[in-house]
């Protein structure tokens, strides 16, 4: 019961991480503005391509996950984002606003809670394959 809760939060919190992130570099992308997220490497247009690109590659990373096709792709993208995140936030040039701080860390638990969840759908999906 408990590895199905964590691989549907993974589901859950890698979907609309990945909708969020499709929206916002969507919107700059069209309107010509450029994106301000200092926890990621990259800057100006280059941010935003390469935050919409990996957006979508990680929704369809869930979506074939989700049909237990791929999940070790899956599994590697929570990797990335929790990569990405601890990085960025804590040992990058990230500055906190006030009430920044929480989200933050909310964020990196939920990255790093949902790399169990991708795990137990990468052991579920060789368990299904193996009994086939």
């Amino acid at each position: 019961m408990a590895k199905a809760l964590a691989r549907y939060f993974s589901f859950v919190f890698h979907g609309l991480l990945t909708l969020i992130l499709i929206a916002v570099s969507g919107v700059a992308l069209a309107s010509g503005h450029s994106l301000s997220l200092d926890m990621l490497p990259w800057t100006g247009s280059t941010l935003a391509a390469v935050v919409l690109a990996g957006s979508l590659l990680g929704l369809a990373t869930v979506v074939l996950a989700f049909r237990s096709k791929l999940s070790a792709l899956f599994f590697v993208w929570s990797l990335i984002v929790a990569v990405l995140m601890v990085k960025g936030y804590a040992f990058g040039s990230y500055y906190f606003e006030p009430g920044d701080l929480g989200i933050a860390l909310f964020l990196i638990a939920a990255s790093l809670a949902s790399i169990a969840g991708a795990w137990f759908q990468m052991r579920a999906a060789v368990e299904i394959r193996m009994r086939y």
